[in-house]
């Protein structure tokens, strides 16, 4: 005699990340280099989109800005729902949408990865002027992590940054916004065979170092690794745990970095997955 089979065991929900960012048309940054990071780390990748944006390789033509209550509902329906174990924020163009993300996250116990998103990989500006007091004095202190690179220390402090030693006084003066941790990147730094970046959170620092790759094909390296951060706090990780989980992630999708068009191709998200046997 046989007995029908029970039912499948259910399986465990996977650490689930949002990110709030800009779409890229052509798929290297912004939400779509978001979901592609998540789920090549395990996570559950969700998304509240911000902007779309017509770009290629060769740069942005266009960019059109979501209303604050189409970002607003996208996230209350996810959150509400479906709950949220990190959170990570791109493109906010404007003073009322980084208002409006910064009042959700207040209202969200999940850690924040915040990117400020200032100027795109071919240098077009992704925020408005108007828009950097608002990311000051509201968005960056809901952070768990800033994840600024050199241009977007420049913006939001007014330091330029051209060696090790400023990179401290800028973490120190991103750290005077509020956020908890920063992570100020030095991949634009222009000497140097590595690409450096420091961790601090005013008491402690951390240097990570990897090997500076000659690979022109960087589309999407910030979006990626503040996705790849929030991951890993999704995850359990401690900040610096996190970052440099990240930090390892994004050096292996850089070197696997690939042509994709006439410009700067994207980054390889999925560059571990190619490698496995």
């Amino acid at each position: 005699m046989t007995t029908a089979p029970g039912p499948a065991p259910r399986r465990p929900v996977p650490p689930r990340c949002l990110t709030v960012a800009g779409s890229d048309s052509g798929g290297g940054a912004g939400i779509q280099a978001d979901l592609k990071t998540m789920l090549a780390l395990g996570v559950h990748g969700m998304s509240v989109l911000t902007a779309v944006t017509a770009q290629n390789s060769l740069g942005v033509r266009g960019a059109w800005e979501l209303p604050a209550e189409a970002v607003t509902a996208q996230y209350r329906a996810v959150v509400d729902d479906i709950g949220v174990d990190a959170v990570k924020t791109g493109m906010l163009s404007s003073a009322p949408l980084v208002e409006t993300v910064a009042e959700l996250l207040a209202g969200t116990a999940a850690p924040a990865v915040v990117d400020p998103v200032g100027v795109s990989k071919h240098g077009d500006a992704l925020l408005a002027a108007s828009a950097l007091d608002a990311v000051r004095t509201e968005l960056l202190p809901r952070a768990t992590v800033a994840t600024p690179n050199l241009d977007e220390v420049e913006q939001l402090t007014g330091l330029r940054v051209e060696s090790e030693d400023d990179m401290r006084r800028a973490a120190d003066a991103v750290l005077g916004f509020g956020p908890r941790w920063v992570l100020v990147k030095g991949g634009h730094l222009a000497a140097g065979h590595e690409a450096v970046d420091l961790l601090s959170d005013g008491r402690q620092e951390r240097w990570l170092r990897a090997p500076r790759h000659g690979n022109r094909h960087t589309h999407g390296t910030g979006c990626t690794l503040a996705s790849a951060i929030a991951a890993g706090l999704a995850k359990g990780l401690t900040v610096p745990e996190a970052v440099t989980a990240g930090k390892e992630y994004v050096t292996g999708a850089i070197a696997a970095g690939f042509a994709l068009g006439a410009g700067i191709g994207p980054v390889d998200h999925a560059w571990r997955l190619r490698r496995a046997p």
